[in-house]
C-alpha cells in the first residue's frame, strides 16, 4: 500500500497528445529517479483532459499509451501506484466538496484558465474553470508531501494547498499541506521553432515539439530546423539567445552535464554542428525508450491487469481520506 516512513509524491500526466520530450526531460525522466528515493503514486489523469472535446477512442488509446510510457520510462508498477483517474471516483466526489471550500476569485485568477479560454473561446466550459479544483482532490486524496510541477502548475499547487489548509483550519488536520518538487534542470523545454514558448504536446506545429516516441530521423530532421538565435556563440542567455539556450538545456538534461561545461564542449563549434549533436544525443536517449514502449503497448491484458491492481490499491487510500472528509463535514455515512 505504500510505505508512509516515506515521503508520498503524487503526478498525473494528461492522455492529450503525444507526450514529448519536454515530458519526459521535464517529468518522466525524474520519476524512475523518484520511485525508490519515495512512495510514489503515478495517474493518467484522463477526466482532466475533458476541458477541451476529444475524440473518444483516441482518448482512449492515449490512455493507454501514457501508461505504457510510464513504464518504458523506468517506472516499476511493483515500487509504484499506476493507475487511471477515472478508474477511482473518490477524484470526482472530493472535487465537488472541495469546490465548496473554493473561491471563485481564486480560480478566476488561474493563468491556465485564462490561457486555455483565448485559445478555446467556442468551448469555455465551467470544467475549463473548475479544473484546478479537481487537480488539488488528485493531489489531497492521497495526502501527498510532494508534487513534481514545472512553472507552470505552480499557481495550481499554491491554490491546493491554500484550500487544504483553509479545510484544516476549519476542520481540523485533515489533509497533507503538499510541497512543490521541481528539478534544478530541465524542468521547462521550449518549443523548437518558437522558443519563447513551452514546448507543448498539444501544438499543432509538428516542428515545434519531439515525441517521446518519434522515430530517429524525424527527430533529427526536426533539430536540423529548430530556431537558433543571431552571433555564433554557444552560450546560455535565455533573455538574448532563447533558442541556444533552450538546445543547450535539452543536451545538459539529456547527457547529465552542466550548463558550463555544455558551453565548454562547444564553444568553437558552429550552430550546425551543436544542433546535430543536441539530436544526436536525444535520439540516444530515447531510441530504447520507443523500443521498449512498441512491446508493452502491444499487450493490452498486461497493461489492463496493472491498471486494474493499481486502481485497487489507489481505491485504498482515496477512501479513507474521502471518508474521513465526509466525516468531518457531518454527512451521514452508510
Amino acid at each position: 500500500m505504500g510505505d508512509k516512513a516515506k515521503k508520498r509524491i503524487f503526478s498525473g500526466v494528461q492522455p492529450s497528445g503525444h507526450l514529448t520530450l519536454g515530458n519526459y526531460l521535464g517529468a518522466l525522466k525524474n520519476f524512475a529517479i523518484l520511485q525508490d528515493e519515495y512512495d510514489c503514486i503515478y495517474c493518467v489523469v484522463d477526466l482532466h483532459s475533458l476541458t477541451v472535446r476529444q475524440n473518444p477512442e483516441e482518448l482512449r488509446q492515449r490512455s493507454y499509451s501514457v501508461l505504457a510510457l510510464y513504464i518504458a520510462c523506468g517506472l516499476d508498477p511493483e515500487k509504484n501506484i499506476l493507475f487511471i483517474q477515472s478508474h477511482v471516483p473518490a477524484h470526482s466526489e472530493l472535487a465537488w466538496v472541495l469546490g465548496c471550500y473554493t473561491y471563485m476569485g481564486e480560480l478566476g485568477r488561474m493563468t491556465q484558465f485564462k490561457e486555455k479560454s483565448s485559445k478555446h473561446s467556442e468551448n469555455i466550459n465551467s470544467g475549463l474553470f473548475t479544473y484546478p479544483v479537481l487537480m488539488a482532490s488528485d493531489i489531497l486524496l492521497y495526502n501527498a508531501d510532494l508534487v513534481p510541477v514545472g512553472d507552470d502548475q505552480k499557481q495550481h499547487l499554491e491554490l491546493t494547498r491554500d484550500v487544504a489548509q483553509r479545510f484544516n483550519n476549519i476542520y481540523g488536520e485533515t489533509f497533507v499541506v503538499p510541497e512543490p518538487y521541481i528539478p534544478k534542470q530541465g524542468a521547462r523545454i521550449m518549443s523548437l521553432q518558437d522558443p519563447e514558448k513551452k514546448m507543448s504536446k498539444s501544438d499543432e506545429n509538428k516542428n515545434n515539439f519531439i515525441s517521446i516516441i518519434e522515430e530517429p530521423n524525424s527527430i533529427m530532421k526536426k533539430f536540423k530546423k529548430a530556431v537558433t538565435d543571431s552571433g555564433a556563440e554557444i552560450i546560455y542567455d535565455e533573455a538574448n539567445k532563447p533558442g541556444i539556450s533552450n538546445l543547450i538545456s535539452i543536451y545538459a538534461t539529456v547527457t547529465g552535464k552542466a550548463i558550463h561545461e555544455v558551453e565548454k564542449e562547444f564553444e568553437n563549434s558552429r550552430y550546425g554542428e551543436f544542433k546535430m549533436a543536441v539530436g544526436d544525443a536525444v535520439v540516444a536517449k530515447l531510441t530504447p525508450i520507443r523500443i521498449k514502449y512498441n512491446e508493452i503497448i502491444s499487450d493490452k491484458d498486461y497493461l489492463d491487469k496493472i491498471l486494474r491492481n493499481g486502481a485497487e490499491r489507489a481505491e485504498e487510500i482515496a477512501s479513507k481520506t474521502l471518508d474521513e472528509v465526509y466525516r468531518k463535514i457531518g454527512l451521514v455515512r452508510p
